[in-house]
């Protein structure tokens, strides 16, 4: 073992940076992690912050918190916006160098749009805090503007929502929404309807979760359908503008009005992906992930990792690993055991093999569908599994004990405690409208129901 510390540089705090930190916890090594955000963020849960489930702090561990016992790991706040892999240093955006011995790139993804981008101040995505408050404000305030409406067609328009992508993100979100629609806010207008609110889904695909075995998928379409959202397959937006979305189904092209657009499509490389893809003259696929070797290092550059949504990586049977959860955590695991056997002067261990313990979606109130080592499960034992198991990799256990309470609230009376509207108005008009307007249209939205 050499005297002097091997200096690692892990770029993200995400599951795969998080996990790789973790996992050298006793290696000499001079660990530094750098992230844009002081904080580890639990994806998947993203849905129930969109969705008033839940509060951000309770899906959030900070990162100086979650590593201040590991005396190797040195936490930072920056982005990394460049790379030089032959003198082997990183740069910050504010200038800043940090040399390495090796490096593990685990800076995840960002929304695709499929070339579309002006549609991303329309049609939100979902994968950060600041999107989910942005689309929980968004779906709030559509019901207090409907409230507010001149005509029958403005409420309902306003209580359209739809969904473009209906992977698991997508029914996650279909089902909350209906369920806030049906039951949370049912009581709390006078003047609409919640639960006469209109959900669709649009799907390109065949089937909903076409990563998911087909039996799974048409059980969570049942589940979904029996929450009253509308799902249209084979269905491809070719626009989106505040009024509603312009879709191709078959041979003909459709237009369906709403105010609430909301966007659970595929992810590319971020910018930084892209970059060191460029430096490193690395392949990439249609998505710009890095297509890495068996070792999950770019090919000629050894010292560096590239892990999670920027991996590209390869099952046994030549299929492409999922940009998850799981896979970014066995992938930051088996990159920091590839660097501890190289610092320790150990045989590297055998390449690196995703182990799929299953997949699963939720897609409301006891009713889940999940694919648990080959075992097809649907309703309330999914739900019940789906529960343990995303409680179990919350980072902070105070977390754990706050969302448990949460969501035991949740299950026995609907009610959702965080259902706040934050951030600036979305329409001025709104607050301008004069007071004694509003009784004048109440038989006007009344029509709506």
């Amino acid at each position: 073992m050499a005297n002097t510390p091997h200096r690692i540089v892990i770029l993200g705090g995400g599951f795969a940076g998080l996990v790789a930190a973790q996992t050298l916890k006793r290696a000499n090594a001079d660990i530094t992690l750098i992230d844009r955000r002081n904080f580890h963020l639990f994806q998947p849960l993203l849905y129930q912050v969109a969705t008033g489930s839940l509060s951000p702090a309770e899906i959030a561990a900070p990162l100086r918190a979650v590593l201040c016992r590991q005396k190797n790991v040195e936490v930072l706040l920056g982005e990394a916006v460049d790379l030089d892999p032959v003198a082997r240093h990183v740069v910050l955006r504010d200038g800043a160098h940090f040399p390495y011995d090796s490096l593990i790139v685990a800076t995840g993804s960002k929304t695709s749009y499929f070339g579309k981008d002006e549609w991303r101040g329309i049609a939100p995505s979902l994968k950060t805090i600041e999107e989910a408050t942005s689309i929980r404000h968004k779906l709030l305030y559509a019901f207090e503007r409907a409230e507010r409406a001149t005509s029958e067609e403005e409420a309902r328009d306003w209580l359209t929502f739809i969904i473009v992508g209906a992977g698991a993100t997508g029914l996650e979100l279909a089902g909350a929404l209906a369920e806030i629609a049906q039951e949370t806010l049912k009581h709390d207008f006078r003047r609409i309807r919640p639960e006469e609110a209109r959900i669709v889904l649009l799907e390109g695909a065949s089937r909903v979760l076409s990563a998911f075995p087909e039996d799974l998928s048409t059980k969570a379409e049942k589940l979904v359908t029996k929450l009253g959202v509308e799902v249209h397959k084979g269905t491809f937006v070719t626009s989106i503008d505040a009024d509603g979305v312009d879709y191709k189904q078959g041979d003909g092209t459709k237009r369906m009005n709403a105010k609430n657009v909301l966007w659970t499509g595929g992810v590319i490389a971020n910018t930084f992906g892209r970059t060191v893809a460029q430096q490193t003259r690395a392949e990439t696929d249609r998505s710009g992930k890095i297509k890495v070797n068996p070792d999950l290092t770019v090919p000629n550059f050894p010292d560096i990792f590239i892990t999670g949504d920027l991996a590209h990586v390869l099952n046994e049977d030549g299929s492409q690993v999922p940009g998850v959860a799981q896979p970014a955590i066995q992938e930051g695991q088996y990159a920091a055991k590839v660097i501890r056997a190289r610092i320790d002067g150990e045989p590297a261990p055998p390449p690196f093999r995703y182990f799929n313990k299953g997949d699963m979606a939720v897609i409301g109130r006891a009713a889940a569908v999940a694919n648990v080592f080959g075992l097809h499960v649907s309703g309330l034992p999914a739900w019940l599994i789906w529960l343990f198991i995303h409680l179990m990799y919350i980072v902070q256990f105070q977390s754990r004990i706050l969302v448990f309470i949460q969501w035991g609230f949740l299950y026995l009376t609907f009610s959702r405690g965080a259902r706040l509207i934050t951030g600036a108005p979305t329409d001025e008009s709104l607050l301008g409208t004069p007071s004694g307007s509003a009784p004048n249209t109440a038989d006007t939205v009344t029509k709506a129901r």
